[in-house]
């Protein structure tokens, strides 16, 4: 019992912390979301009566249309990223002697900590509309300011993000297999293919959903990326909120699209954990 106690005696600082700078917001945000919005005024009227209108407009097929675009732009993202680092991280796992093993560590760290304006600016100038890159695209037929290319625009300044943070997370879930489990499979006469798909794989699959959900976060959280590579023509739902909070002042509308995000990402994440759980049974 005194172990227990002092246990939750150490957890309670953090719970205060986390309690009052995280839960008092979120339910703040929460009650706003029912006001009703008045033009002109910022903030709710004091005694005014709860509505679920700021939720019903939801439904209207314009914020489907940002929902929608947000999420799948996400998901493609954070399906390349993993396509892209699984190889690597396991190549730094695996292959890598451990002098090197640090110095892609410490590049993939380092490379967090350059500035996202810096990123953003440097895929605007080389693959934007009037970037050094420009002639070399349009040779190809490819329409610079159309929405395919504009989107792709977008999903490689996620993709700077992605990739990095997938790597590091897949590294650690690689470095912890036993890779005789492997040996043992190519023994017994599987490929080198066949036993990456049927032993590796499968074993990292928690790893490939963390990194997954990371890149998702990223990517349904990003607000400069789309809004600066965008160029105006596609908007998030963070930029959305923005707009909602900072230009028109309708908190209430601002506050239940910022809680239709939550759930949907609450959802997100407790469907893939029920599927990490039944892929692991079988």
């Amino acid at each position: 019992m005194s172990s227990k106690r002092s246990q939750v005696l150490l957890l309670l600082p953090a719970a205060a912390v986390f309690f009052l700078f995280l839960g008092l917001p979120l339910l703040a945000v929460l009650q706003e979301s029912f006001r009703v919005f008045t033009p002109g005024r910022i903030g709710a009227v004091a005694g005014a009566p709860l509505t679920t209108t700021n939720y019903t407009e939801l439904f209207l097929p314009v914020y489907a249309g940002y929902f929608i675009r947000t999420y799948f732009l996400a998901f493609s993202t954070s399906v390349i990223a993993i396509f892209f680092a699984f190889p690597v991280a396991y190549y730094i796992a695996r292959d890598a002697s451990a002098r090197v093993r640090k110095i892609w560590i410490s590049a993939l760290i380092g490379l967090m900590f350059l500035s996202s304006l810096v990123r953003i600016y440097a895929i605007q100038l080389a693959f934007g509309s009037v970037g050094a890159l420009s002639p070399i695209i349009s040779c190809f037929g490819v329409n610079m300011n159309g929405g395919p290319y504009i989107n792709a625009v977008i999903i490689a300044g996620l993709l700077h993000y992605a990739i990095p943070l997938s790597v590091l997370i897949l590294v650690g879930t690689i470095l912890s297999l036993n890779p005789r489990l492997t040996e043992a499979a190519q023994s017994l006469g599987a490929s080198a293919l066949e036993s990456h798909l049927s032993i590796t794989i499968p074993l990292c699959i928690k790893g490939l959903v963390s990194a997954f959900l990371v890149s998702m976060t990223l990517g349904v959280s990003a607000f400069a990326i789309p809004w600066i590579l965008g160029r105006g023509r596609v908007v998030f739902i963070s930029n959305l909120i923005y707009n909602r909070f900072s230009e028109i002042a309708n908190y209430p509308s601002g506050a239940a699209i910022s809680i239709v995000m939550i759930s949907l990402s609450l959802l997100l994440i407790f469907v893939l954990s029920k599927l990490t759980t039944l892929l692991d049974r079988t």
